[in-house]
């Protein structure tokens, strides 16, 4: 297993600490370095990473170390420095906890976990060697097949790292399936819950009594032939060849906890002038009355809320997409993914955006149609989907059933009003009318879905009202 140790400092590690941090294997051990020098890697004598530190990370947004970690951190702004340990190196592991002590020793701060980084002393690595090439290639990778790379994560939350995401696009880039491996206690970040969605991609949890499940379906899984598989259930057929479900992943509970889920595309014209993440940020003040306070290419959100930076760097990497996590305020979970990418069509930002209500926290319905209407009006929408689920506050996923949100509202931009022929998009199967937003020569149209959120028939509602818009 890849041990992390984490180390959150309020000054950045100078040269003198990360020279002490390399000697924690003693003056002899050999140094290297990857992904364009900006990771330090304690190698054995055959070059093999034992231990992988990634460059400083200066965090400027508060609470991500709580979200991501459950550790109490030094007042923003601080040093957010990752260590790896390769997989099954006892020495390894040491190697990782004494780098991260001796940061501390010298830079202030904290560790995690904090029983990692204990002791100063020189581990002693002579005749330690690990896993050869190419499994020790990425030094993020676990386990690599011809199908998949496997990745084994035992932090509280697994977010989308900049190591990780690394992982993820070389895996993609190989035309192979990414495969995550954690406990029964850990939980993903919806970052990375979205990265999943693709088979073989799939969370592997340990279970005691199954061996092993996907914590987003819970169907059983074995290795079998290279990778984490289904096992079919005693009674599968031919024709009904369904899965087993774990024990564990059905044993749910209602906290009373819910999320409302908004997803939603924007395409602008493409222009030198155009600013990204003003509808984000649109939406995020109508449903809190606040901006977002953070956002990064990676987990942790490191940057402080600015749609000049974004836009600058989205503009820097065209035509190539680029990808952020846009995050709010501990008191009031919020966590978006904006994929921008340039098309035939513009500059599309694709939006997944959720805010987490506790209970007794009712969530701002009411102030949907004015959201939605600010985006057609002012920020080119596109479409535009409402849901509200059963689902944690934090917004963290667990290995457990949550269940599908249920669809309160549909949008639909005005431009793809227009191209619809004749009055399709105004008459609706649906109880109610269309709500139009926008002026009357050239409106949007809002349609509220009166499925109860209590049960699944608002699905019913939206696949009804998506037929009728595709004239089937």
């Amino acid at each position: 297993m890849t041990k992390d140790v984490i180390t959150l400092t309020p000054r950045m590690p100078d040269p003198l600490s990360v020279l002490a941090g390399l000697l924690s294997g003693g003056p002899d051990k050999l140094v290297g370095t990857t992904g364009e020098d900006a990771v330090i890697q304690l190698c054995d004598p055959e070059g093999r990473p034992l231990v992988s530190v990634e460059a400083p990370m200066l965090v400027q947004v508060a609470g991500e170390a709580e979200r991501l970690l459950g550790a109490a951190a030094p007042p923003v702004p601080f040093w957010w420095t990752e260590i790896r340990a390769t997989t099954g190196v006892e020495e390894a592991e040491r190697l990782a906890g004494t780098f991260a002590a001796r940061l501390i020793s010298l830079s202030g701060g904290s560790a995690w976990p904090p029983e990692a980084a204990t002791s100063l002393a020189v581990v002693k690595t002579d005749g330690v060697s690990v896993a050869p090439t190419p499994a020790a290639a990425q030094p993020a990778v676990d386990a690599l097949t011809d199908k998949v790379a496997v990745i084994i994560q035992d932090r509280p939350v697994v977010s989308m790292t900049a190591w990780l995401s690394d992982a993820y696009r070389a895996a993609g880039n190989a035309e192979l399936g990414l495969q995550i491996v954690t406990s029964s206690d850990v939980r993903l970040s919806p970052a990375v819950r979205n990265t999943l969605s693709g088979w073989p991609s799939r969370w592997v949890v340990q279970d005691e009594r199954e061996g092993y499940y996907d914590g987003l379906s819970g169907a059983v899984l074995a290795w079998q032939n290279g990778l984490f598989a289904t096992i079919e259930s005693d009674e599968a057929t031919a024709a009904d060849p369904h899965t087993r479900v774990a024990a564990s992943y059905q044993e749910v509970s209602d906290t009373g906890e819910r999320q409302l889920a908004v997803s939603f595309r924007t395409v602008h014209p493409a222009d030198d002038r155009l600013v990204l993440g003003g509808a984000l940020e649109a939406v995020w003040r109508e449903l809190t009355g606040e901006p977002p306070v953070g956002w990064g290419t990676a987990e942790p959100a490191n940057l402080p809320w600015s749609l000049r930076q974004l836009t600058d760097l989205a503009h820097d990497r065209s035509p190539e997409p680029t990808w952020l996590v846009v995050v709010g305020t501990p008191a009031r979970p919020g966590l978006a993914t904006v994929r921008v990418s340039r098309t035939t069509a513009g500059v599309e930002e694709d939006v997944t955006l959720a805010f987490g209500y506790g209970p007794g926290e009712e969530p701002p319905l009411d102030a949907l149609p004015r959201a939605a209407e600010i985006l057609a009006t002012r920020h080119n929408l596109q479409s535009m989907l409402v849901q509200l689920r059963k689902a944690r506050r934090d917004l963290a996923v667990p290995p457990r059933f949550e269940g599908p949100g249920v669809p309160l509202a549909f949008v639909l931009g005005a431009e793809e009003v227009r191209e619809l022929p004749g009055d399709r998009a105004r008459r609706t199967p649906l109880a109610d009318p269309p709500v139009q937003l926008g002026p009357a020569t050239r409106p949007a149209l809002y349609y509220p879905l009166p499925g109860d959120p209590s049960d699944l028939s608002g699905w019913q509602d939206f696949e009804r009202l998506m037929r009728h818009l595709k004239g089937a």
